[in-house]
Order: structure tokens, then C-alpha cells, then sequence
């Protein structure tokens, strides 16, 4: 039976940054929690960051991957760079999939560490850049397939195909 990676937050679990869920309600979200597929995962909190916490962006609108390269930086909303916890953060993920035998993450959209098609420019104005999240990004960069919560569907659709083989 193949697992699931999701961001604890669509699971219901208070741990985005102001203290709230992001809870997802979705059909398939629901039929892997009954069939014991879904390995919860919140990367800002297993990096070390707290609930609450201020507000984070990847400065200069990089995304993920220069995080992990060294090039980019995540930025609290007060200017503290931030970017170790999100780094230490991934890298648990990743480790928590490897463990799992995972090859599909289902993450909050938008997020700097979950945003799969895009996070925000570091600004702090809503604005978004076309790039993925730290965590979306070291999975990726080792072959884990990251949807985001209005992918579900789709996600649900690659997972019958793996299990189809």
C-alpha cells in the first residue's frame, strides 16, 4: 500500500503560523486517512519553528531551490532569516518519505515550505512568483510527485497507477 506525504495543516492540526488549520475535506484526503496512507508532516514546525510564529517569506521571490542551494533566503515578516528551520524542516520531510516509501505529497499551496506551484514573492504583499516551496522542492528534486490541496484528484488518479503497476 503506497503512502501519502500531507501538510498536517489540510489534515485539521493548528499548526500554520497564526495558530489555525487549513483543513481539507476532500473525498480521497479522507478514504487514505481511513486507510492509513497519509504520513502528516508540518516542515516549519519540525524545523523548530513554533506556533505561533511570524509570517514567512523566500526573499527576492527565489523559491525553494535556491533555498537549498544556498543562494536564497526565507525571511521572517521582521527581517529574521528563518531560513535553517526551513531548510532542517525539508530535509525531515524528505527523510519522513523516504522512511514511508513515499512518491506522492499532497502540500499546501503557497506556502514557502509546502507551495508547489507557487509561494509568495517576499514582499509580504500577497504577491505570488511561479516557484515551489523548500519542503515542495527537496521533494521533488528526489522524485516525490507534490500536488497541491486543489490536486487531490489528480494526486488520487498517479496513486492508482502506481498501484496499477
Amino acid at each position: 500500500m503506497h503512502k501519502i506525504l500531507v501538510s498536517a495543516c489540510l489534515l485539521g492540526e493548528p499548526v500554520r503560523y497564526n495558530g489555525a488549520d487549513k483543513f481539507c475535506d476532500h473525498e480521497f484526503l479522507q478514504q487514505w486517512t481511513r486507510d492509513g496512507r497519509i504520513v502528516p508532516v508540518c516542515p516549519e514546525i519540525a524545523g523548530g519553528l513554533g506556533v505561533p510564529r511570524l509570517p514567512a517569506e523566500i526573499a527576492n521571490g527565489t523559491g525553494g531551490a535556491s533555498v537549498l542551494a544556498g543562494d536564497g533566503h526565507v525571511l521572517d515578516s521582521d527581517g529574521r532569516d528563518v531560513s535553517i528551520h526551513f531548510i532542517d524542516g525539508a530535509r525531515h520531510a524528505l527523510e519522513l518519505a523516504r522512511m514511508n516509501d513515499v512518491r506522492i505529497a499532497v502540500l499546501k499551496e503557497g506556502s514557502p515550505s509546502c507551495g508547489s506551484s507557487y509561494t509568495y514573492d517576499g514582499t509580504f504583499t500577497s504577491a505570488r512568483v511561479p516557484h515551489a516551496g523548500v519542503t515542495a522542492a527537496i521533494l521533488q528534486q528526489h522524485g516525490i510527485r507534490v500536488f497541491s490541496e486543489t490536486q487531490v484528484a489528480e494526486a488520487d488518479a498517479l496513486l492508482k497507477e502506481l498501484e496499477a503497476l
